[in-house]
């Protein structure tokens, strides 16, 4: 029953933010910008779509493999775009982070390892689009003229960086009942890993580099469907406005960001003295990119052999 409101409380968030910023777009108008050159942006959007995806299951492999989980570069690729699967195309609050757990400790990792490596790797990932963040934040004053918007680009960045700070320190603490206490003992047990990824002499720099290449690629992607429709954006004004849009889009409150998105989006493009249609338009689009490749994704699920075993046993409780 919590399950069945969590996903109807998604729909309807979705839904309703969906239709709050499809009134500022003239689908017809949008309709008819696309071409023949549009199509072939829209391809490169997909296939940039592809290499990210890649990108991710370079680094998860290389946070597996120090969970004790590890994966081979084909098999995580697999799992990854099932995963998209069904973060793109089904309403559920299953999640491809789940589906991506169940696999890999069906692989006989075992679920504590599948966990860690899940967890592990979405923390990296956070942190890291933070810092991108804080990196770009001169220019996007500039950009940005609007005091809401300023405020509200400094509150999202810095309570994710601090999230991410503390959850690193955490696992520097010495006091005993972090590892006594069950939420405790298995957070600190991620934030210990994490550390000693980030700064392994050996994994570090491949993190940090596949961590930035990550989110640059999502600007790349967000450029090429700007590109499609020839909306009036330079590619410096998109590198400073999609990280924050994706933070914001992370949160698990919709269905696969859709809504949350596009009302961001718009939001970001009225801030920045942009058109709020066109950024609403660019985020349609961006999602109907990802949509494609988690169909693709889900193609890849249907002939798996992981799908004839879907029935087996459930997700136990980590001890």
């Amino acid at each position: 029953m919590r399950q069945i409101l969590l996903s109807t409380t998604k729909i309807l968030l979705s839904a309703a933010l969906l239709y709050l910023a499809l009134r500022k777009v003239d689908l017809a108008d949008l309709a008819s910008r696309i071409n023949i050159a549009s199509l072939g942006w829209i391809g490169m959007a997909i296939a940039m779509t592809f290499l990210q995806i890649f990108v991710g299951v370079l680094r998860w492999r290389e946070i597996s493999a120090e969970c004790g989980a590890p994966l081979a570069t084909k098999q995580a690729m697999r799992f990854n775009l099932i995963g998209t699967f069904f973060n793109q195309t089904l309403p559920s609050s299953i999640g491809g982070d789940a589906v991506r757990l169940w696999l890999v400790a069906r692989g006989g990792a075992g679920w504590r390892a599948a966990t860690y490596s899940i967890f592990v790797d979405r923390a990296i990932g956070l942190i890291a689009l933070a810092v991108i963040i804080v990196a770009s934040l001169p220019w996007s004053y500039s950009l940005i003229a609007d005091p809401h918007g300023r405020s509200a680009l400094l509150f999202v960045d810095f309570a994710a960086l601090a999230g991410g700070v503390g959850f690193l320190v955490l696992g520097w603490l010495p006091w005993p009942w972090l590892k006594r206490w069950w939420g405790t003992h298995h957070v600190h047990a991620c934030s210990i890993i994490a550390n000693r990824v980030i700064f392994s002499r050996e994994r570090g720099p491949t993190i940090a580099v596949l961590s930035v290449l990550v989110h640059v690629l999502a600007v790349v992607i967000v450029w090429c469907v700007v590109q499609s429709i020839a909306a009036p954006v330079v590619f410096s004004q998109i590198f400073q406005l999609v990280p924050p849009v994706m933070l914001i889009t992370m949160l698990p409150i919709s269905i696969a960001g859709w809504g949350v998105r596009e009302a961001t989006m718009g939001l970001a493009f009225g801030y920045a003295g942009l058109m709020t249609n066109e950024g609403v338009n660019v985020s349609l689009l961006f999602g109907a990119v990802s949509f494609i490749v988690g169909a693709f994704g889900g193609l890849v699920w249907i002939f798996s052999a992981e799908k004839a075993a879907q029935g087996s046993a459930p997700i136990e409780v980590l001890k």
